[in-house]
């Protein structure tokens, strides 16, 4: 019966941050390992987009390669020409990246 009241006995106190350690340490690892280098990419896409010009070569989310050929709404929209005679207009949002430094990863992205 002792082991039902051990946490009640005198000297064995131990709680405190030694009780929340494992927890911090997973904390941790998850921010390191899983957040940090998510915003860093989003970040990097983000100034890519802002970075766009006439001319640029890109690629969209849905695979559409393309060559940028103007910009609508105050910039949030931008007009892709595919084709000789096809423009398409699209948010900006939509863009995965410069035509030659897209990975196949970015494009299964949402």
């Amino acid at each position: 019966m002792d082991f039902l009241y051990a946490a009640s006995q005198p000297g064995q106190g131990g709680g405190g941050l030694t009780a929340f350690l494992p927890f911090l340490l997973i904390i941790f690892i998850i921010y390191f390992l899983m957040i940090r280098p998510q915003t860093k990419r989003q970040k990097e896409k983000e100034s890519m987009r802002e970075s766009l010009k006439k001319g640029d070569k890109i690629i969209t989310m849905g695979g559409i390669y393309g060559t940028v050929a103007g910009f609508k709404e105050k910039g949030r929209q931008a007009v892709i020409k595919v084709d000789i005679n096809t423009n398409i207009t699209m948010n900006k949002t939509a863009i995965a990246g410069l035509a030659g430094k897209v990975k196949d990863s970015d494009l299964e992205q949402a």
